[in-house]
Formats: C-alpha cells, structure tokens, sequence
C-alpha cells in the first residue's frame, strides 16, 4: 500500500487509537489496511479461495465492510478479532456463492503448523518416519467445514480461545470442545491411514 511506510507514527499506534483516529480521518484507515492486508488474505487463502484474484477481492470486501462498519466496533475487544470475524464471514458468503469450499493448506508454505498439531497430537517427526506432513494435510481434507475452520484459527493463525470465540462468535466452551473433537478426528484419521 502506498503512501505510508513502516516509520510511519500511525502504523506504531494500538488498533484501538488507530480505530478512534481513524473514525475522525477516514485517510487514517489506509493505515488500518496496511496492518491486516497480508495476514487476512493469507487466511482467505487458508480457508480455501486458492485463485489469488478471489482472493484479494474477498480482501475489498473485508476492508469495505470494516469501513462501512467501523463505527459498530466495540474498543473494549480486541479489533484484530472483529476484523478476522468479517473476515471468515466474507469468505463463507463466497464460497456459498461459489458452492465449493476447498482447503488449501499447502505443503512447504505451512510446514511448521503442520509440525504444531503433530506435536499437539502426541505425534513426532523425529520418531522414525510417524507421520508426514501429506498425512496431516489429508486428514485436516476430510474435516468437515466447521472443525476444518477451527483448526485453521488455532494452528496456522495462532489465535487464543478467547478471540476464536470472538470470531466465530461462539462461547469459548464451543471452541474448546471443536478444538478437541477435531484434534480426536484427525487422530483417529491418522492412525488409520
């Protein structure tokens, strides 16, 4: 994004002042963009929109809505949920478009995460040949949607209980127990195959 370079005293400020200036100079809001471009479309891709041209225009549409709607955020949460939470909901909207949601967890790209639910899992890559990364990659493919969704948030975008929550909008007891079901899921996959 041009126009506002990393010394820039605004992209140093919290999300919260950011947000306030912001809704006094809406030019103030490019600095919003240039925080959350990059990690938001990689979770667009993560959650499935493989051509990078959907992609980016599911990313508009976040940043359209999170304009159109800035006033409607509630300081005292964290933005970087409520953003995320437009987020996940534009790129549902466009897969119920599209009637397809594929899973792009790509191989290489996303090796470490796929290392942390191994390790969550009780499996190692050091014991001898356990589990490779295609095996979790498969078994996170037959997920249905909602767990697939949950394991993207906590694994690959590192998000805590609290602001999956606040993201899915679901109670933290929900997530906890998707997280498990799903962890048991993929265990159960894994030992199988």
């Amino acid at each position: 994004m041009a126009g506002l370079s990393l010394n820039n005293p605004q992209l140093q400020r919290s999300d919260q002042e950011l947000v306030s200036r912001a809704l006094a100079d809406k030019q103030l809001f490019a600095a919003i963009v240039q925080r959350y471009e990059e990690a938001l479309l990689r979770y667009i891709v993560r959650q499935g929109c493989r051509d990078k041209g959907q992609a980016q225009d599911v990313l508009q549409e976040v940043f359209i809505k999170a304009y159109l709607h800035l006033n409607d955020y509630d300081t005292s949460l964290p933005f970087s949920s409520w953003i995320y939470r437009i987020a996940h909901n534009e790129t549902i909207s466009h897969f119920r478009k599209e009637k397809n949601r594929p899973l792009v967890l790509e191989i290489g790209a996303d090796d470490e995460f796929f290392g942390k639910i191994a390790d969550d899992l009780g499996f190692s890559r050091q014991e001898t040949g356990q589990y490779h990364d295609t095996d979790i990659q498969a078994a996170l493919q037959a997920l249905e949607p909602r767990y697939r969704d949950i394991i993207v948030l906590k694994f690959f975008e590192e998000k805590s209980y609290d602001e999956i929550s606040d993201i899915l909008q679901m109670p933290q007891g929900t997530v906890a127990t998707l997280i498990n079901r799903a962890k048991k899921k993929i265990k159960s996959y894994m030992e199988k195959n």
